[in-house]
């Protein structure tokens, strides 16, 4: 007798369980070939599997240099790309944790050259300025009283000592003045001035070499047996300057520290992932009024959540197109309140059994996607939720947001679009027809009409891109921001070099 165990297919939570029992190249083959066979889609479940291989990656690997981690990765993300080249959101991820490496890696670069080059340089300074102190007090000359306190010369070791103390300024000039209350008379001022003296030679350990007398003679003596030459073991007292050692104490501490501040940045990921959608509904009373009549399209639990939330406090319409023939069933499971079967069996405790909007005490209408336009005029606001959002401004939304995008232009309602910051991609549509993911064509037309199937040509898009001008306003996780305002948004998350996996 068979087994009457259900055979569940591979998915989201099967392959987060695997993560820790099989090899991080298995695991990496696992989610490629989950991607391939679409057992894994939709935005949110292909980010969160992302995110957790890429730790798995980040934790197993071992580099001695940044550079060969960031090229792992890079490896890694180009394969998933490959796998599934529409879903947006994979790149998306490897790209925020490029950019998180390299984040974390300039800090720590920078945090060690300022300690290593302060804590260097102070201690030199003290001690070279304490060696100075104690030799100078060793082997310094008896000062003559004559001398000013104020002159660079008060510590010389040829100034002769009856030298006269009092001096006639009457007689003297300005000039003259500084030179007569050093030496005393300008009259013999020739045969009592010393010998010229370099600005450290008081402060100088005296040795055997001989001393210099001009700036002409400065070079000729050995720079090791130079009294005033810096001693050996010591380094100049100049912040900024770092030696071969302390660059490779940088580059150890830079390896050492690392690797837990990237995961737990990656943590941060993965938590903004499973938040963003009760981020995104604490919006809803912003723009949800009472009395609107809203029209909203497709399955999106982003959606559901940002009118369940506004319908906590206000009264409101919904007028709901159930998004025939990819996404009705779903459609259908949320305005009821029934289960979800687009959803793994683990995950029904929070978004399959979510309270339904007419239980909430919404008024919901169900409608065909054939009747937009006729009730689009009644409409006050159009709410749709997204596959991914566009460095243009543009989005890709399931099939027939444009359509209600067109519609809501025509008639002057306003189109706004809820979106976690995680589907913003960086990437720019140059070709809009590469974004589209086409479905099986038996779900518009039956293989049972042989006659019909054979003499036509059927598409079935499960996606439609939306141009930037058919959108008013993108509600994220980080507020309300105009479609020209999203370039900024992607500077802020993303690094240039890492747009081009």
């Amino acid at each position: 007798m068979p087994s009457t165990a259900s055979i569940r297919s591979p998915g989201l939570h099967a392959f987060l369980k695997s993560l820790q029992a099989h090899s991080v190249e298995s695991s990496i083959e696992r989610l490629i070939s989950l991607l391939k066979r679409r057992q894994i889609k939709h935005s949110r479940p292909c980010a969160v599997a992302t995110a957790h291989l890429l730790m798995r990656v980040v934790t197993s690997f071992r580099w001695t240099e940044v550079e060969s981690l960031i090229e792992r990765i890079q490896q890694v993300g180009q394969r998933l790309c490959a796998a599934q080249p529409r879903e947006l959101v994979v790149g998306n991820i490897v790209r925020r944790v490029l950019g998180l490496i390299r984040e974390e890696a300039e800090d720590d670069r920078d945090a060690d050259t300022v300690s290593v080059s302060e804590g260097g340089t102070d201690s030199q300074v003290g001690s070279s300025h304490g060696h100075e102190r104690s030799s100078s007090a060793l082997h310094r000359p008896g000062l003559s009283g004559s001398i000013s306190t104020c002159s660079p010369l008060r510590h010389g070791a040829t100034q002769p000592a009856d030298a006269p103390a009092v001096m006639n300024t009457s007689s003297t000039t300005t000039g003259d003045l500084s030179e007569s209350f050093f030496f005393g008379s300008t009259s013999d001022l020739s045969s009592r001035r010393p010998p010229l003296l370099t600005s450290h030679t008081s402060y100088a350990v005296h040795t055997a070499a001989p001393m210099a007398t001009s700036m002409f003679n400065l070079f000729s003596h050995d720079d090791a047996s130079s009294p005033t030459a810096t001693p050996p073991g010591t380094q100049s007292p100049v912040r900024g300057v770092l030696t071969a050692t302390q660059l490779a104490k940088i580059g150890a501490l830079t390896q050492r520290d690392l690797k837990p501040d990237i995961l737990g940045g990656i943590e941060e990921i993965i938590d903004e992932v499973d938040q963003v959608d009760d981020q995104i509904a604490a919006y809803a009373l912003d723009h949800i009024h009472s009395n609107e009549i809203i029209l909203t399209h497709g399955s999106s639990l982003t959606v559901q959540r940002f009118l369940l939330k506004a319908a906590a406090k206000r009264k409101f319409t919904v007028v709901h197109a159930e998004s025939h023939p990819n996404d009705h069933e779903v459609t259908h499971a949320i305005v009821t309140g029934q289960r979800r079967t687009d959803l793994d069996d683990d995950d029904l405790t929070t978004d399959a059994f979510q309270k339904s909007l007419a239980a909430a005490g919404i008024t919901v209408i169900l409608i065909p996607d054939s009747a937009v336009f006729a009730l689009m005029s009644r409409v006050n606001k159009v709410i749709l939720g997204t596959h991914a959002v566009l460095a243009n401004g543009g989005l890709v939304a399931a099939a027939g947001a444009r359509m209600i995008a067109q519609a809501a232009r025509t008639h002057q309602t306003p189109v706004v679009i809820v979106s976690g910051v995680y589907k913003l991609s960086p990437v720019y549509p140059f070709d809009f027809e590469a974004l589209i993911e086409y479905g099986d064509a038996g779900k518009v037309l039956p293989y049972d009409d042989g006659t019909m199937v054979e003499h036509v040509d059927i598409e079935n898009p499960l996606y439609d891109y939306v141009p930037a001008e058919l959108v008013n306003l993108y509600i994220t996780n980080l507020g309300g921001h105009a479609p020209s305002y999203l370039y900024r948004i992607v500077s802020d998350h993303y690094r240039v070099e890492d747009i081009n996996l």
